[in-house]
């Protein structure tokens, strides 16, 4: 019930310099009241200005738990849009539990997973996507998905979709009120005029929707599968970008024989890099396997690193993976290029088609080029978040197909001159898509769902 006051530790549960205990809710000041007092123990707290901190001790009964700053933040100017108080004590695990024990006994409850945001939300502080976006700012785990995430937060998606619903609800009020009032409202070839505002919304969501699959890496990671021969020097590459001895490098062909997988950050960019077995033609029961699921994964990839041997032949073994290869975003890494080559640049442009660097694993030549390749092959060789929405959240990628499906149905009532109401019914679904994507046509339930995913104590 958003009527209790709720309290959690908002800080993580482990030693650090300080803790966080967080209280919200109409008696937040009451509950402070009871557990705080001043250096000189004089200071009334609740008669004191918002959004101020002060000094003194958290006292559990009349036993003294820590010495504290408390923030005073009075609603609705405050991440809930109630009274909140944030007692800042000292970071041992015992000490925030003392404290948030004493906040409990004052006439807290625990807070649900969420619910301060859960609590933004339904006070009208932040719309469902910015509450969707706070947890992905929490798991942002590159520079370009907090960039992604903070855009978010301060309303990018909020803003597109609301000027989408904007422009229909209108046209659905100007359809309803000639239908109540035919006498004064002519719609009298209003199809046409209708039609040129549906396909411009229309281009807009689909702009959105064509977004996700950026968005979803910016956010996720570019799945990336390195392949090649035995021996070509995969293992060694992952090393490399690893920067630490994660695969098994020898001289025996066939070292690798499963997927191993690294998450690694290149230039802001995650990838979530996949070392697999080298592709040949082989007996070996467990190597066998190994290949099979090179090149299953090969097929899901975001991005293939075909790694070539240039003091070696190309074989048959080359040639599968360069059918891989045809159908993805890939780049050729010319590995070895310290030893004579007998593979050439040239030679793999006339086949491939794909941008090819040179590169030496062992003496980690050629990974800032690479670098360099994948962030202008993905995103051109730069994001911004000023102008660009992303979307990320697969949630919101349904409901933007959703309405996309309703406003190409009124675009084919439309083309077959159906009586005005018939278009009324398909805007409205589509403006109610679009709204399920910031909160404002989204049961219980799903409300529910969502802030159930967040820690406690945000």
């Amino acid at each position: 019930m958003t009527g209790d006051t709720i309290a959690a530790i908002a800080t993580a549960m482990t030693a650090s310099g300080i803790g966080i205990v967080r209280i919200s809710g109409d008696d937040s000041m009451d509950i402070i009241q009871k557990i705080y007092r001043s250096k000189d123990g004089k200071k009334n707290i609740k008669e004191v200005k918002t959004h101020t901190i002060h000094y003194g001790f958290i006292y559990d009964n009349d036993q003294l738990v820590d010495e504290v700053l408390v923030m005073i933040m009075k609603g609705p100017r405050s991440y809930t849009g109630e009274d909140t108080v944030e007692i800042d004590c000292h970071g041992g695990v015992l000490a925030m539990r003392k404290v948030l024990d004493a906040v409990i006994h004052a006439g807290a409850r625990p807070a649900e997973p969420g619910e301060y945001t859960k609590r933004a939300f339904l006070n009208g502080r932040i719309d469902l996507s910015q509450a969707e976006a706070v947890i992905d700012v929490i798991n942002a785990q590159n520079e370009y998905a907090l960039k992604s995430s903070m855009s978010q937060l301060k309303g990018s998606v909020m803003n597109s979709i609301r000027e989408i619903r904007s422009s229909i609800i209108y046209h659905i009020a100007y359809i309803e009120s000639a239908l109540d009032d035919p006498e004064h409202i002519n719609i009298d070839g209003y199809g046409k005029e209708l039609l040129i505002v549906i396909q411009e919304q229309k281009e807009k969501i689909k702009k959105l929707i064509e977004s996700f699959s950026e968005g979803k890496m910016i956010q996720e990671g570019i799945k990336t599968v390195i392949l090649g021969k035995p021996n070509a020097g995969k293992s060694s590459l992952l090393n490399c970008l690893v920067g630490e001895e994660k695969a098994i490098v020898t001289e025996i062909a066939g070292t690798t024989r499963d997927v191993l997988e690294e998450n690694i950050i290149l230039q802001g960019i995650s990838l979530k890099m996949m070392d697999t077995a080298g592709i040949r033609s082989t007996e070996d029961v467990v190597e066998k396997i190994g290949v099979e699921r090179a090149r299953a994964y090969a097929k899901e990839a975001d991005l293939i690193l075909y790694v070539v041997d240039s003091s070696t032949e190309l074989d048959e073994n080359d040639q599968e993976i360069i059918e891989i290869l045809r159908e993805k975003k890939a780049i050729i890494l010319l590995n070895k290029s310290d030893l004579t080559p007998v593979v050439t640049k040239e030679m793999l442009e006339n086949e491939t088609q794909k941008p090819i660097i040179l590169i030496s694993a062992k003496e980690e030549q050629g990974v800032e080029e690479l670098e360099k390749q994948i962030k202008n092959m993905f995103f051109q060789g730069e994001l911004s978040f000023n102008d660009e929405v992303y979307i990320t959240n697969i949630r919101h990628k349904k409901a933007l197909e959703d309405a996309y499906q309703s406003l190409t149905m009124v675009e084919d009532s439309i083309a077959m001159d159906m009586p005005e109401d018939f278009f009324s019914i398909d805007l409205m679904n589509s403006y109610e898509s679009l709204g399920s994507i910031i909160g404002e046509s989204v049961g219980e339930d799903l409300v529910n769902e969502i802030f159930s995913k967040f820690c406690t104590g945000k």
